[in-house]
């Protein structure tokens, strides 16, 4: 059986993703178990910016015009060529990989074990470690597929510290390919808008906030803080307050900043899989028994109306006096 891992990597704009970095890593602990080394492979009219940091032992480029921007048939058929001389292939549990992983996995003919956060190797066979039923429990499963597909989740693995020890690029073959979906263009906000999963902080706000023109009060905070994102629970990307792209949870983005602060959040269990392995979590409520405090490293009863301005006066008061 072959041994090495494969990890796929993801760009946006001529650049790798931070999810990259993630891929690789979590390949590395499974070569570890299979005694093998980890190759990493980038799509694009030409290498991504950043390729040379990966922390894989070789780094695979899949060079086409068509790769400009994501190419469903064109990345599967890709992969699909080449992951059978692997023992594994991993990808990022993102918006991208959960649509990619799948379709690898059809074309292999194996299965595909999706929002993984733990991998292990016992007895030769790989073992992953999921959330069910809305993340109230952990499943292990061994895949017995060859090779297995699983994507991890975002945020899970942390990147390994040994960047820029790659061998120079290669490039492998793309084959002919039917590109049944192009992208012709993506849209971005008027505003450039941090991405949750990506940012170092991360405020977000519930059903607390009342109405959705009091997240006002958050982005003040936000743009005090400086690096930081605005965040929504489940509840109020339903009502329409905001746009899905900022939900933090199990149907959203699972996010792991050095700062988490939940304003108005009671803490379903869908919103504590998301962010709970944030370093530092800040929970402002004014109820006192939300579950929110229970992973809560620092915690405020009160009024988030009284709370969050206040917070915000203070925090732009020192950063002035820097």
């Amino acid at each position: 059986m072959a041994t090495s891992i494969l990890a796929v990597t993801e760009s946006r704009d001529g650049a790798l993703r931070k999810a990259s970095h993630e891929a690789v890593a979590a390949a590395r602990r499974l070569a570890g178990g299979l005694g093998g080394g980890v190759d990493a492979i980038v799509f694009g009219d030409s290498a991504p910016a950043g390729s040379e940091q990966l922390a894989a032992d070789r780094v695979l480029a899949a060079v086409h015009p068509d790769f400009v921007r994501y190419s469903p048939d064109g990345f599967a058929a890709t992969l699909a060529s080449i992951a059978k001389n692997y023992g594994a292939v991993v990808f990022s549990a993102t918006a991208t990989g959960k649509d990619l992983a799948p379709r690898v996995a059809a074309r292999l003919g194996v299965g595909c074990a999706t929002d993984v956060v733990g991998l292990a190797v016992e007895g030769g066979a790989v073992v992953v470690t999921r959330p069910v039923y809305a993340g109230k429990v952990l499943q292990r499963a061994k895949l017995t597929g060859t090779p297995p597909v699983v994507s991890v989740r975002p945020n899970t693995f942390q990147a390994d510290a040994r960047a820029g020890q790659a061998t120079p690029t290669e490039t492998v073959a793309v084959p002919q390919f039917d590109a049944r979906v192009r992208v012709r263009e993506v849209k971005a906000p008027d505003q450039a808008v941090l991405d949750v999963s990506e940012a170092p902080v991360v405020v977000s706000g519930g059903r607390g906030l009342k109405e959705p023109a009091n997240f006002k009060l958050l982005e003040d905070l936000a743009e005090a803080l400086g690096s930081t994102a605005v965040g929504a629970s489940r509840a109020v990307v339903d009502a329409g307050w905001r746009d899905h792209a900022a939900q933090v949870g199990q149907t959203g983005k699972t996010v792991s900043p050095s700062l988490y602060i939940a304003v108005g959040i009671s803490g379903a269990i869908q919103h504590l899989a998301g962010m709970r392995t944030a370093k530092t979590i800040v929970a402002i409520n004014r109820d006192k028994d939300a579950p929110i405090f229970k992973v809560a490293d620092y915690g405020i009863v009160g009024d988030l109306f009284e709370v969050v301005p206040r917070l915000t006066e203070e925090i732009r008061k020192v950063r002035s006096e820097r």
